[in-house]
């Protein structure tokens, strides 16, 4: 019996030592570099009350029943069970209308962002950032374009641009009520998404295009890149992959979490018909509404994993060997 424990003691042994010996290695690293951690230290309080614990709470709350008044009642996995089974809103309007959503603004709008870098990109310096600013300017507007400008353009009256348009034109007859009709709302919802999916990513994008270098091009002719067309897939896309990478990010967190648009389109916390509908409206709806919190937080989880796998799909396009 001693005989049969001794090697297995032998090899237990050495582990502990060890494992000391790398916290040790782990602790004096961070002595070593307390002082640049004193400057991450700003950004790292602010992830973690901001970021980290959030999320904990929400995936914790997610396994209870809570009105955030009372106290709370864990219920294990029932909120998920009824979220596939039960919730015909999430199933048949939240989850459709948010995949076709993203579906067509995502890369849609990641798409018109790249071609409008590259457009002005192309143009003199000298008027450049007049071009930039212009196609920035209605994300910086956000909401408060959204009211004035696109509420105007879709009013169901007879003064609104559109309608006023079509009559003047004869090709309708009677004012047609744009935002209120289910059968337009998320086709509008998605033509002022792409308007304003010109935000960050697409300045990260202009930068990116500044960073090639320009003998590459030179290169490419030599070796039988005959077309611009050839240029940006074999060397402008592959040399600002970094950038390219961050705007898919950006793209995807901003379509995610664009169910604000339906409301400030309608005026309404729900839409007609639940036609404009997306996951994030339904979050909204469960827990500042019907004060349900542990079956939002359930929500808001499933909409974590959904941005996650987007968020690997990303990386799979644009990450480096490293990063994956």
């Amino acid at each position: 019996m001693n005989t049969q424990l001794a090697p297995s003691l032998e090899r237990t042994k050495p582990k502990s030592p060890a494992i000391r010996a790398k916290w040790n290695r782990f602790w004096r690293e961070i002595r070593r570099d307390a002082f640049c951690y004193l400057f991450l230290a700003p950004f790292l309080i602010c992830f973690l009350l901001f970021i980290v614990i959030p999320v904990v709470m929400a995936a914790t709350l997610g396994f209870t029943s809570y009105d955030g008044f009372g106290s709370l009642h864990f219920i294990g996995v029932a909120n998920y069970i009824s979220l596939f089974t039960q919730d015909i809103v999430f199933l048949t309007k939240a989850i459709p209308n948010t995949f076709l959503f993203a579906l067509i603004v995502g890369p849609g709008g990641y798409i018109l962002a790249f071609v409008f870098a590259w457009l002005i990109h192309q143009l003199p310096i000298r008027i450049r950032d007049y071009y930039t600013l212009a196609f920035y300017a209605p994300s910086m507007a956000g909401g408060v374009a959204l009211s004035v400008v696109w509420i105007a353009a879709f009013s169901g009256d007879r003064v609104g641009y559109f309608n006023n348009f079509l009559l003047g034109m004869g090709w309708i007859d009677s004012p047609v009520i744009w935002l209120q009709d289910p059968k337009y709302l998320l086709n509008i919802m998605i033509i002022v998404s792409l308007w304003v999916s010109f935000s960050v990513g697409f300045l990260a994008m202009l930068a990116g295009l500044q960073t090639v270098n320009r003998e590459l091009y030179e290169a490419g002719r030599i070796d039988g890149i005959s077309s611009r067309l050839q240029e940006v897939f074999y060397i402008t896309i592959p040399s600002m992959k970094p950038q390219m990478l961050f705007s898919a990010v950006m793209s995807i967190v901003g379509t995610l979490k664009a169910g604000g648009i339906s409301t400030q389109l309608t005026g309404m916390a729900i839409t007609p018909s639940y036609s404009g509908h997306l996951i994030i409206n339904h979050i909204d709806d469960y827990a500042f509404i019907r004060f349900e919190l542990g079956y939002a937080s359930a929500v808001s989880v499933m909409l974590l994993i959904f941005s996650y796998f987007a968020m690997r799909f990303a990386y799979r396009l644009f990450g480096s060997k490293e990063e994956l």
